[in-house]
């Protein structure tokens, strides 16, 4: 379907390469269109499906978004209201979606939505959703914090009219998809912090090596220095952490654990890396003039996207059989 039928390290490895742009927007929507909306409907579509909408993706023709997150489910995927209800060979969609990125401008949309009246965790499918049909509204882009290269749409849906073909896999396996999805983007999103963390780290060693206080660059004071040999080190430990997840799914391993230790523990080194680098640099870190005060806006997401590190904890726990019993 015109990939080079790489494993999944070679993502990996673009997603650290992407890490040298200086934003986070453009790395993020290249991960959203090659980990997040794409890999469930190379495993489970038809080859119909995939002619017609993952050809175009991947060949950069197209530009996808996903569908998965509400106003009242975020992190809660079981907990989504959007219905697709089946009449004849259509399925009929109604609700709505929060936080897509790349929703103002997608070709199409992999759309999470519930099919029946079942479990939430069998009564999901996922949908190959043209943005072009009737009924579909983008309400707006919304105003971020960070990411602002990054277009991120609310979008609602009445009574829009999709052909039942478009079906990725098989009724009610959605949300297993989706969490099979998951884990990729999880990885991505580890990989593409690394290289702007060691950015950032490397530019207030040569700022506060030149700026100078009370006679002495700011370099010179053991607080500093040391601090930044810290956070060089915790770096380090993420990378080799990734590396050895990643190893260990292209072997086919469940990874479910370790990626998820990966991304809390990313969320909260760009939030720590940032926030102590920013520091360093004094009132300039404050302005939009350098690029600390973009990373520490842009990076802020890790923690939040892709699922809470709260969220990640309670993964965590669960693979560790840690949680009580209800």
């Amino acid at each position: 379907y015109g990939g080079m039928g790489l494993d999944f390290s070679y993502s990996i490895a673009v997603a650290e390469e992407l890490g040298n742009i200086h934003c986070g927007g453009i790395p993020m929507a290249i991960g959203v269109q090659a980990g997040m909306t794409t890999p469930a409907l190379t495993r489970f579509g038809s080859d119909e499906l995939k002619k017609q909408f993952l050809v175009p993706t991947i060949a950069g023709d197209f530009v996808s978004c996903l569908g998965i997150s509400e106003a009242g489910a975020g992190s809660d995927v079981a907990n989504i209201k959007t219905t697709a209800v089946r009449k004849g060979d259509e399925y009929v969609i109604n609700g709505g979606k929060m936080w897509t990125t790349s929703g103002c401008q997608a070709d199409w949309m992999c759309l999470l939505a519930n099919t029946s009246e079942g479990p939430p965790h069998r009564n999901k499918s996922l949908i190959c959703l043209p943005m072009n049909l009737p009924g579909i509204h983008v309400a707006k882009k919304i105003d971020k914090l960070g990411m602002r290269s990054s277009d991120t749409a609310q979008i609602f849906f009445e009574d829009v009219r999709v052909p039942s073909k478009n079906l990725i896999g098989e009724e009610g396996k959605g949300f297993t998809y989706q969490m099979l999805q998951f884990q990729e983007e999880r990885l991505w999103g580890v990989a593409s912090v690394l290289t702007p963390l060691e950015t950032i780290i490397q530019e207030t060693i040569d700022y506060t090596r030149q700026r100078k206080v009370f006679n002495h660059s700011v370099l010179h004071n053991q607080a500093v220095h040391f601090r930044l040999a810290e956070l060089a080190t915790e770096v380090e430990l993420l990378r080799s952490l990734l590396y050895r997840t990643v190893a260990l799914y292209v072997e086919g391993n469940d990874v479910t654990k370790f990626a998820s230790m990966a991304k809390l523990k990313a969320g909260r080194l760009a939030r720590e890396v940032t926030d102590s680098c920013l520091q360093f640099w004094g009132g300039m870190g404050f302005t939009s003039e350098v690029l600390v005060s973009r990373f520490y806006r842009d990076l802020r997401l890790m923690s939040i996207g892709g699922g809470t590190d709260e969220t990640m904890l309670s993964i965590i726990c669960k693979y560790m059989e840690t949680l009580p019993s209800k």
